[in-house]
This record gives C-alpha cells, structure tokens and sequence, in this order.
C-alpha cells in the first residue's frame, strides 16, 4: 500500500513540475508584437492613436505580456482604477496595493487604453500630432503624466526603432482583421 501511495505523490509531483514548466514560460518580444500588432491597428483606425505607440507601451506596461497584471487581470497598459466600476486587482507600484483595472481578454485592455487616452483632457493636445509623429506621442505622453519613469518617452521611441513598430503607424489592414 505504502508503494502505491509513493508512486502516486511521485506522479503529482511530477505533473505540478510539468504544468508549472509550461504555465511559466514567458513570451518573447516578437510573440507579443505578433499577437497585438493587429489590435493596435484596430485601435489606430478608431481612435487616431499610432499602433507603434499602443503596441510600445504594452510592451513596457506588460513585459511582453509577462507581468503579473498582464497575465492575472490582462491589464497590458498599467491602467490604474480611475472611476473605474469593473473588476479590479490590487499591486503595488509608486505606492503599496495600489488599485488597477482588470479586464476579460487583452482586447478589452487594448480597447480601454484608446478609451483613457480619449477621454482625459490631459492628452488631448496629443491628437493634434500626425498619426506617424510617434516620437512626438512618446514625449506627449510623458509629458501629460502617463507614467512616473523620467525616461518613459526615450524607453518609448528605443522599443519602437528597435522593433520597427513604425511601420504599424502605416498599416491598413483593417479590413481584414476582426472587430474589437
């Protein structure tokens, strides 16, 4: 009997091994740049936002889609709760167990941060910027407050010439992509 019950804890052991090996695996730059580079598109012909810009900032906000609040609340742009009524998640970041919104599927995340940045004020002068001004939108963005990081504008534009994301900037595949 004690063989069987050994046998058995040896199984879960290696099954929790296994499964955590796969749940653990991060994907790379390119992966994420593939996966949402459609999305932020879609979210360009909409809202007028330059798809380098989206697709950078999700890479920054997210890890490539490997942080916690990209895989746990599919948060990719570290939106905070700001009147936010939906479901929400708690992490710490300029200050401990801040409150951040918590979507679904990536689409709703990527769809919220055209809302956000269409609705506050604050970065309303970033849409008098050409759509394919990204290093004009990086700086905006810093300067409107996007994020705390002094060098968020630079880190921006270094993804989007390092990825070639730019040329999302001129896309027009719209048509063939599904609805958001």
């Amino acid at each position: 009997m004690s063989c069987c019950k050994f046998s058995k804890n040896i199984f879960y052991l290696v099954l929790i091994f296994i499964t955590s090996n796969v749940w653990s695996q991060k994907i790379t730059r390119q992966q994420y740049i593939d996966t949402y580079q459609k999305s932020a598109v879609n979210q360009m012909h909409k809202y007028k936002i330059p798809a380098s810009i989206t697709l950078a900032q999700g890479i920054i906000e997210s890890s490539n889609g490997n942080s916690r609040l990209a895989v746990k609340a599919k948060n990719h742009f570290g939106i905070k709760c700001h009147d936010w009524e939906g479901k929400k998640i708690y992490a710490d970041d300029d200050k401990k167990n801040e409150c951040f919104r918590s979507y679904k599927n990536a689409s709703e995340s990527y769809k919220d941060h055209s809302l956000f940045l269409t609705k506050y004020q604050r970065y309303e002068f970033l849409f008098d910027y050409k759509i394919t001004d990204y290093k004009s939108w990086a700086q905006g963005l810093k300067k409107a407050g996007y994020a705390t990081n002094s060098k968020y504008a630079d880190i921006l534009i270094k993804v989007i010439e390092e990825n070639e994301l730019f040329k999302y900037d001129k896309a027009s595949f719209k048509n063939n992509v599904n609805s958001e």
